[in-house]
């Protein structure tokens, strides 16, 4: 089983609207809600390509409440730490003519030290444990910077496969405690070796860099260009067939569902590394927050090429 951990979750409401014009009133065409949060997003698309999950998190207030719904609507396991304060919002608008999309993120609610305690001894105690752990995504408020590092070392010690996918101070953080796993973008990898990456070479080099610093997976997400992965043994150049895109929303997150769960089946790296991308580029094939279908996994599949480099 694969867990997730979310502690920043959100209610992701999507609006679309016919064309978006500043400084005047927009009328919407659509408005739709889904739950949100990158640990969340990674366990929808989990369950989306049958298999088995449990999101863990810090959920709270009227929204928080409606999270819980619809992730229990769709069959998705769940078990979250009560909070005081509610859970953020986040507004995606999409312009239906320009197909841009303009996202507004919250900071989240702030959350008491024994708030946070709690979900610590809860996922510390996970039975039967899980085999991977994926923390990913922003800190609310209220909690320190380096959780992420103490979480990775408690779970680290009791033989879980740690995943990380974070950005900022929360990915150099937990950095230090040398998770199994990291998924950064070229952004966030810059951020992380506070240098510039603007080759295909530099991003192999940071690909190995990483590696080479003692993380057993590291892989590099490139948007319409798929990713470079790398571990001890090899560097791969995955490249993604060309869609018509929808929505980039969760993309990345359904890129590290299908990474952990093909690696979790006992997959090679490249086979993981295929169906991630192929499952990235489903999702953005939908509108919105909403994430990849397994019947759009399973076309894409066959579209993706693999380029192995020398490590």
């Amino acid at each position: 089983m694969i867990a997730t951990v979310t502690l920043n979750p959100s209610l992701d409401r999507h609006v679309a609207v016919e064309n978006l014009v500043l400084d005047d009133t927009n009328r919407w065409v659509s408005m739709t809600y889904e739950p949100g949060g990158k640990g969340i997003n990674v366990s929808r698309a989990i369950c989306q390509m049958g298999g088995e999950t449990k999101a863990y998190g810090l959920v709270g207030g009227d929204d928080g409440e409606v999270l819980k719904r619809l992730l229990k609507g769709n069959d998705i396991p769940c078990d979250f730490t009560s909070i005081h304060n509610d859970i953020r919002s986040n507004f995606i608008i999409t312009d239906l003519k320009t197909h841009r999309q303009t996202r507004i993120s919250a900071p989240g609610p702030q959350v008491a030290p024994g708030e946070l305690k709690k979900l610590v001894d809860r996922i510390s105690s996970i039975r039967p444990r899980p085999s991977h752990m994926v923390f990913a995504g922003s800190v609310p408020p209220g909690v320190p910077d380096d959780i992420y590092f103490e979480l990775i070392i408690r779970m680290k010690s009791l033989d879980i496969i740690t995943v990380l996918d974070s950005a900022d101070r929360w990915l150099k953080e937990g950095f230090k405690a040398r998770p199994d796993i990291i998924k950064p973008n070229v952004r966030e990898a810059q951020g992380l070796m506070e240098v510039e990456l603007k080759e295909e070479e530099d991003i192999i080099y940071a690909a190995k860099t990483i590696v080479s610093s003692g993380i057993k997976i590291a892989c590099i997400s490139r948007g319409r260009e798929g990713m470079i992965i790398a571990d001890k043994k090899e560097v791969l150049k995955v490249i993604p067939p060309d869609v018509e895109v929808l929505s980039t929303v969760g993309a990345g997150d359904s890129t590290v569902a299908a990474l952990i769960l093909k690696l979790s089946q006992g997959g090679t790296l490249e086979e993981a590394a295929r169906l991630a991308i192929a499952a990235g580029t489903a999702t953005t094939l939908t509108a919105g927050t909403e994430l990849c279908h397994k019947i759009d996994v399973d076309s894409i599949l066959p579209q993706v090429s693999v380029e192995r480099l020398l490590f």
